[in-house]
């Protein structure tokens, strides 16, 4: 297994790297020869972002790793304890189609469902519970994915619109969603937008005291990572759990 690290000589990755001996890593002048360099089969991934600039290591991968479909998008895991959600799309998409919406939400359930082998429970956000909120053309997309999923995913459970506390929070979920299917149990969260997916992302890491993988890159043949050039050791330790754990799958 051989990760190819841009900055593997920044001090957070030195450390970070410390606990995955299994893991063989090696570095690379820039951005665009480490991709280039995955692209020719010389590394099985790539994590890359603590010194360079999300838009840097998308364009990037752009340039030199082939797509899996017509999309690519991202998510974060969040880790606390025990509890693992994961989160869509906080890093790249910025307002998505349906059809885009639709991938983000499977690429994301099959990644944390490769990561923990839970079954996933998929909230759709929204400022709105079941219509509360009126009528808007977002929503008719997440009901447009939520039928979807339902037809191609029957094994997963997926319900919204739903505002975030009734997503995770079981008395909220009493009140606002008594008859829905995730009863406040959700570990999946999908944002309509790539402002509220950030913006929740980093609430959750900042207050929440969760660490955050990522975000992990979705969509191409490769697994891929750009990391916040906030991330902290423990960030990196679990954005490399997530990648080695795709590997084995692969």
């Amino acid at each position: 297994m051989k990760i190819i690290v841009p900055e593997l000589k920044n001090s957070i990755f030195k450390e970070a790297i410390q606990s995955f001996p299994e893991i063989e890593f090696f570095d690379a002048p820039d951005l665009d020869t480490a991709a280039e360099i995955l692209s020719q089969g010389q590394a099985d991934s790539m994590i890359s972002g603590l010194d360079y600039s999300s838009r840097d290591v998308l364009l990037a991968y752009k340039a030199h790793i082939p797509l899996k479909s017509t999309y690519f998008s991202s998510c974060f895991i969040c880790k606390k304890g025990d509890q693992v959600l994961a989160l869509a799309d906080g890093g790249v998409n910025k307002l998505p189609t349906k059809e885009l919406l639709y991938v983000i939400v499977e690429d994301t359930a099959t990644t944390f469902q490769n990561y923990t082998n839970n079954q996933p429970k998929i909230a759709m956000l929204s400022y709105s519970t079941y219509g509360s909120g009126g009528k808007n053309p977002d929503l008719d997309k997440i009901y447009f994915v939520i039928e979807k999923i339902k037809q191609n995913h029957p094994d997963w459970t997926i319900d919204g619109e739903m505002q975030l506390d009734a997503a995770i929070n079981p008395k909220v979920a009493a009140k606002k969603t008594p008859e829905g299917p995730l009863q406040g149990q959700a570990n999946i969260l999908i944002t309509p937008d790539l402002n509220s997916g950030n913006i929740l992302y980093k609430s959750l890491e900042q207050f929440g005291g969760f660490h955050v993988a990522g975000p992990i890159i979705q969509g191409f043949d490769r697994p891929l990572a750009d990391l916040s050039r906030g991330s902290t050791v423990e960030d990196v330790k679990l954005t490399l759990d997530v990648i080695k754990k795709q590997l084995e799958r692969n």
